[in-house]
C-alpha cells in the first residue's frame, strides 16, 4: 500500500453503538479509553431521547470529538434469526413503513442540523428476482429516502450483508441515486453467508462511501447466523481488503464496529491496531 500509517489512523473512527453509551459524556468517555477522537453517531437517540443527548454535538466539540457520518435503524427490525431479520429489517415490511418514513425525514433534518455528509443504514431484504413486486416497492421506497436525503443535502449508504454483491449492485444501477452508495461491512457478507467479501468488495467499488471494520467466521449451518468475533481473529482477508480498497482508489474513512461480546473498549482498541498494521505494511 502506498497510504501511510498516519494517514490510515486519521481516517479512524468508530461506530457509537459498538461502545454502549448511557449518555454522550459516557460515549465521550468510552471514545478516549478506546483512544479514537472520530465516531459513526448513531442518530436515534438524539431523535427519540433529546433530553438525554440534546448537547452531543456541543459536549463533542469541547471534548475535540468528531462525528464523520450517522446511522439510523428502523422501526420493529429483530435480528433473532435470519429469517426474523429478512421479515422485519429496514423499509421493506409494509406495516413499519409509515413510521419509519417519518423518522426518515426527521433523521435526515437531524443529520443536517448537525453538518453531517453522510448517513448509514440497512435498507432490508432486496429480492433477488427483479420480477417479484417487492423488488418495484423497495426501489420506489429508496428513492423515496434517498431524495428526502439529497433534500437535505446527504449521502446515503446502504449496509451490505442481506444481499449479494451482484444484486445489490444491479439495484444502485437501477436506482439512479447519485447520493447512494454503500457502506461496506466485510463481516456482514460472512455472517449473512452472502458470498466472498473481497470480491464483493471489487464489485461494489464504483458505489463506497465508507467501510466498517469488523470480522467474522462463516456459520456451519446454512440459514443461520455466522459468529462475529474479534477483528483479526475471523475470516476476513485483511491484507487484501486494504490492498483492495488501495486499488479502488476508496479515500473514505475505517469506521470500527463491535456487536458482540463484553469488551467492547478492548477490542475496539485491537481493531484499531490492525488498521494501524495495514499502513506499517505499505
Amino acid at each position: 500500500m502506498s497510504t501511510t500509517n498516519t494517514s490510515l489512523s486519521d481516517r479512524t473512527a468508530v461506530c457509537s453503538w459498538s461502545l454502549q453509551p448511557a449518555s454522550p459524556q459516557d460515549l465521550i468517555a468510552k471514545l478516549q479509553a478506546a483512544g479514537v477522537r472520530r465516531v459513526q453517531l448513531a442518530l436515534d437517540p438524539l431523535r427519540e431521547a433529546p433530553g438525554v443527548w440534546g448537547e452531543t454535538a456541543a459536549l463533542f466539540r469541547q471534548n475535540g470529538v468528531t462525528i464523520v457520518s450517522g446511522m439510523f435503524g428502523c422501526v420493529g427490525e429483530d435480528y433473532t434469526t435470519l429469517q426474523t431479520i429478512r421479515d422485519t429489517g429496514g423499509i421493506a415490511p409494509d406495516a413499519t413503513w409509515e413510521q419509519n418514513w417519518t423518522n426518515i425525514r426527521a433523521t435526515a433534518a437531524l443529520a443536517r442540523e448537525l453538518g453531517l455528509k453522510l448517513v448509514t443504514f440497512h435498507a432490508g431484504f432486496l429480492p433477488h428476482d427483479e420480477q417479484d413486486p417487492g423488488f418495484a416497492k423497495m426501489l420506489r421506497r429508496l428513492s423515496e429516502t434517498a431524495d428526502a436525503f439529497q433534500t437535505a443535502q446527504l449521502a446515503l449508504g446502504l449496509e451490505t450483508g442481506q444481499e449479494t454483491a451482484p444484486a445489490l449492485a444491479r439495484l444502485l444501477q437501477q436506482l439512479k441515486r447519485p447520493n447512494v452508495g454503500v457502506n461496506f461491512d466485510p463481516a456482514n457478507m460472512i455472517l449473512y453467508d452472502k458470498g466472498d467479501p473481497i470480491a464483493a468488495l471489487q464489485t461494489l467499488g464504483p458505489w463506497l462511501r465508507q467501510v466498517h471494520i469488523k470480522d467474522a467466521r462463516r456459520t456451519r449451518v446454512p440459514g443461520t447466523w455466522g459468529e462475529e468475533v474479534v477483528v483479526g481473529t475471523g475470516e476476513v482477508n485483511w491484507p487484501a481488503f486494504f490492498t483492495t480498497l488501495e486499488r479502488l482508489n476508496f479515500k473514505g474513512d475505517f469506521v470500527i464496529e463491535r456487536e458482540a461480546g463484553n469488551q467492547r473498549v478492548a477490542d475496539v482498541r485491537t481493531a484499531r491496531e490492525v488498521i494501524a498494521r495495514a499502513g506499517r505494511a505499505s
